[in-house]
């Protein structure tokens, strides 16, 4: 007679403790004993009697387990053994994990990593985290096609994050390319998106480059009625030309006075190579000037609060602010793009203004520049700046 739900519910083991079993149809029972109960199919394959473990009740009820059974007779019909089709599906389960977009994404990002800054490297995976792996995270890279991928990426691009749209297509496409050379895919599916996000509107970093205008900032600076190490940093930023968090991170450690120069480490910068930054004699008057108030600490800027922690990012902009310099007007990075746009203008050798800019190099034979042929030069573009 077939199982009851209460029949179930009742079941217990043998009076002296043994599993009993209490029988469904068609070659399917519940198993009972001490620990549980157990839905069990007997079938034979091939002459040879096996069992099929169907599930645990009650978390697989009856009904659930009469599915199951009967999906096992199907297979049998069919000539498959139920048993060996359920461990091949498990199989193909655990490869379609490893191979998940997730999984490869965090195993190219684990390659890659120490490469990049710990900065760049955080917002890669938050990137990723935020609005890739919810979507894609557990589809085999092998199976995402081009329309799925667009689909998740113009989610970003809907809540108006344009260029972070455009970098999370860069980093699927780099995830697939690695994809493709380790064998989980065939093809790059974010190549076939070009020209299918919005373009970024690039807009840059507020700046001066007219020189009399940059003759009233530098004149304001050196009027500059707040903290005496912002002031220096104001003062050293036009310069050193290098990006807000390098100098406002900069330790005395990596000032060489003897030589003139700063060796920023190559972990603190974008490019993840060692940058000397030759110093002009003004820069090293400021940096004389600051060694007696913050030279017996790490950092040459050191936090308002603590000298355990290198001056905030918002410190420079705030005193531009003070100084009446609107965030359209100036800003902490614009000392960058005001000496190149400058230096350019003038003629200096752009090969050196690019290595003082610390940008890679784009091509082998500007990479062949080295610092022996561009530092006298580059120690001049300083000067040339403040003079």
């Amino acid at each position: 007679m077939p199982l009851t739900d209460t029949a179930c519910k009742n079941a217990k083991p043998k009076d002296d403790g043994s599993q009993a079993k209490y029988a469904d149809e068609k070659g399917m029972y519940l198993l009972v004993n001490k620990t549980g109960k157990y839905w069990r199919l007997d079938y034979r394959f091939n002459g040879a009697r096996k069992t099929l473990a169907l599930g645990v009740y009650p978390e697989i009820s009856l009904k659930q387990s009469r599915e199951r059974r009967d999906e096992a007779r199907r297979l049998l019909a069919e000539g498959i053994d139920p048993g060996l089709h359920r461990k091949l599906q498990k199989a193909v389960k655990a490869i379609q994990a490893e191979n998940s977009f997730e999984a490869v994404a965090r195993e190219w990002f684990a390659k890659y990593k120490p490469s990049w800054v710990d900065s760049h490297a955080d917002k890669i995976i938050r990137r990723l985290e935020r609005d890739i792996f919810p979507w894609l995270g557990k589809r085999p890279i092998a199976e995402i096609e081009a329309p799925e991928l667009l689909a998740v990426l113009r989610r970003i691009e809907h809540r108006g994050a344009i260029e972070t749209a455009h970098r999370a297509m860069q980093n699927c496409g780099q995830v697939f390319r690695y994809a493709v050379a380790t064998g989980r895919a065939k093809r790059n599916s974010a190549a076939d998106l070009v020209g299918a996000l919005s373009p970024v509107i690039k807009t840059s970093f507020a700046t001066i480059t007219e020189p009399e205008k940059i003759a009233q900032l530098l004149r304001a600076m050196d009027g500059y009625q707040g903290s005496f190490i912002t002031q220096c940093a104001l003062k050293l930023a036009p310069l050193v030309f290098v990006r807000p968090g390098e100098l406002r991170k900069a330790e005395w450690s990596e000032i060489d006075f003897e030589a003139e120069q700063w060796v920023i480490p190559a972990e603190r910068m974008k490019m993840r190579e060692k940058h000397i930054v030759p110093l002009s004699r003004q820069a090293l008057a400021i940096l004389k000037e600051l060694e007696a108030l913050t030279g017996s600490g790490q950092y040459i800027f050191p936090g308002a609060r603590t000298n355990g922690r290198p001056m905030s990012e918002n410190t420079v902009n705030a005193a531009l602010r003070r100084l009446g310099y609107a965030k359209d007007d100036m800003t902490g990075h614009g000392f960058r793009h005001m000496a190149s746009a400058l230096l350019n203008e003038q003629g200096w050798n752009r090969d050196a203004i690019e290595r003082q800019m610390a940008h890679g190099e784009r091509n082998s034979i500007r990479a062949t520049y080295n610092y022996a042929e561009y530092l006298p030069r580059a120690a001049a573009l300083g000067m040339n700046i403040h003079d």
